[in-house]
């Protein structure tokens, strides 16, 4: 079986990236095909794939100039690539991917982190909703085009997977597969993290600095709690309000090495999770360091976590049921009565660990390509 791995973009660190290094190490012989790839903005392993590039990608490699570029150049350059010769095609994508040129006896898998939020759901960026006479008009026509583009393209996917239920109707409304939409939920790898018998007294967000990511929520609550430490992982556009917000028992980091950021894990009474995702890894990666998670009880969470209810030592975590300071505060209120087993976290976290989503993502290929 030939395979060839097909990713929008690598030019950072996020979980559809790794995503793609766990394809590649179901399937080690894979070129993997990309719009744009700048080996020091992503994760290193990619330096060891074959990586083959469009010509868009060859000039433009960084995050913002892709986006300022995507329409009409990053779309033009990946529907003329050429993927030929392969069996099978695998994809990772929330966009661009899908649109490349490829054999009619091949097989298209398509691993869907969403559709494309841009096409289906403008209304989420706040540059849209702001827009008015001829930004906005201008704004109407490239969502026009490229849900005609994203919609074609689609079709030519035999198989459609996800990485959690929530994501299942929207593909479904976007593309109307004729097959069912698979899920199999993306990997932790559990080696990178472990359990520590020094738990220290501080509270850990790891989090992008983005509005939707909600970090100013935990910050206001901590600024209520003031004899609770809150540890705050990350960078974004909201630092400098974030900091400028934030009280004396809260303290900002930003590039930590994988080991630092492990430490950072093992060490914190819990991590908070206070935002709506399709997924989300971090919630998995402090249950691989056998803490227990504070989170908004929708999204990814629901395929991840067990939310106590009646039995903390066989639950991961405490949910709490809006995105308002006063519920935070009461789930952490509530998580302080109570006892968690870090074992027993641990043990969860490894039932969605690399190796169990690079057996299932191989014997679907395998099973598809044998029928």
């Amino acid at each position: 079986m030939n395979i060839a791995i097909i990713q929008d973009e690598l030019v950072r660190k996020g979980g559809a990236e790794q995503v793609v290094l766990s394809f590649q190490n179901a399937f080690p012989d894979a070129p993997i095909f990309t719009l744009s790839y700048n080996e020091e903005a992503t994760y290193p392993e990619f330096k060891k794939s074959n990586i083959i590039v469009s010509f868009f990608g060859r000039i433009i490699k960084s995050d913002s100039n892709l986006k300022r570029f995507f329409f009409p150049f990053g779309v033009w350059a990946m529907k003329a690539m050429e993927v030929r010769g392969y069996d099978v095609v695998l994809l990772s994508t929330t966009h661009c991917a899908k649109y490349v040129q490829v054999e009619k006896n091949a097989i298209v898998v398509t691993y869907c982190h969403t559709p494309f939020r841009l096409v289906f759901r403008p209304e989420s960026y706040e540059e849209v909703n702001r827009a008015s006479g001829i930004k906005a008009l201008l704004y109407r026509f490239v969502v026009k085009s490229l849900k005609r583009i994203d919609i074609s393209s689609a079709r030519r996917t035999d198989y459609f997977i996800t990485n959690a239920k929530e994501v299942v109707p929207r593909i479904q409304d976007a593309y109307q597969p004729s097959r069912p939409v698979e899920v199999i939920n993306p990997p932790v790898k559990c080696d990178n993290f472990y359990v520590s018998e020094n738990v220290e007294d501080y509270y850990l967000v790891v989090s992008r600095f983005e509005p939707y990511k909600k970090v100013d929520l935990v910050i206001n609550a901590f600024n209520q709690l003031k004899n609770n430490k809150l540890v705050v992982v990350g960078k974004g556009s909201m630092k400098k309000d974030l900091v400028k917000i934030a009280g004396k028992n809260i303290v900002f980091k930003e590039g930590l090495s994988s080991i630092e950021l492990a430490d950072m894990y093992s060490k914190c009474k819990a991590l908070i999770f206070p935002q709506h995702e399709d997924y989300g890894i971090t919630p998995l990666e402090a249950n691989a360091s056998g803490r227990p998670v504070i989170a908004y009880g929708v999204g990814g969470v629901l395929d991840t976590m067990i939310p106590y209810t009646n039995d903390s030592l066989k639950s991961t975590g405490v949910f709490f049921n809006e995105q308002t300071v006063e519920s935070l505060i009461d789930a952490i209120g509530k998580f302080e009565k109570v006892k968690f087993d870090p074992k027993f976290i641990r043990a969860h976290a490894e039932t969605f660990d690399e190796c169990v989503f690079v057996e299932k993502i191989s014997e679907f290929i395998n099973e598809k390509y044998n029928k």
